[in-house]
């Protein structure tokens, strides 16, 4: 069983407030060595937030081909198109727009959108049959 996905930021205020907006609430505050860290759960699991003092900007992992590591966290939702209007309407940045994937004989709506920091996030709908 997957505990958590360790995610670092900026800023880790920036970070929680955007998080909340996918339904993750702070479970725990800590600290990790001299900086800020924390635990959100919500109904995807639990995602834990790093904030880095002397921050470098993130590969680009959406539009760098050759790119290795990190590409995408993804979250099964409810709805959506409406989240990802939602999102949009709340200045989110949405890398994809809703189409229609099959994966494996399963069809799914999915999106992607990104962080605060530029982190590309994919929102999958199971399509009923």
């Amino acid at each position: 069983m997957l505990h958590h996905v360790s995610i670092r930021t900026r800023d880790i205020f920036a970070a929680m407030a955007f998080y909340e907006k996918l339904g993750f609430g702070v479970e725990e505050r800590f600290t990790t060595g001299m900086t800020l860290a924390c635990w959100l759960a919500g109904p995807h699991g639990r995602i834990e937030l790093i904030q880095i003092p002397e921050p470098k900007p993130a590969p680009d992992s959406w539009l760098d081909e050759h790119y290795t590591g990190y590409y995408h966290l993804s979250l099964l939702v409810h709805d959506l198109t409406g989240l990802v209007t939602d999102l949009q309407n709340q200045g989110v940045t949405v890398l994809l727009e809703p189409r229609l994937q099959t994966i494996g004989g399963q069809d799914f709506q999915i999106a992607f959108i990104c962080d605060q920091d530029g982190l590309p996030i994919e929102l999958m709908e199971a399509v009923a049959i």
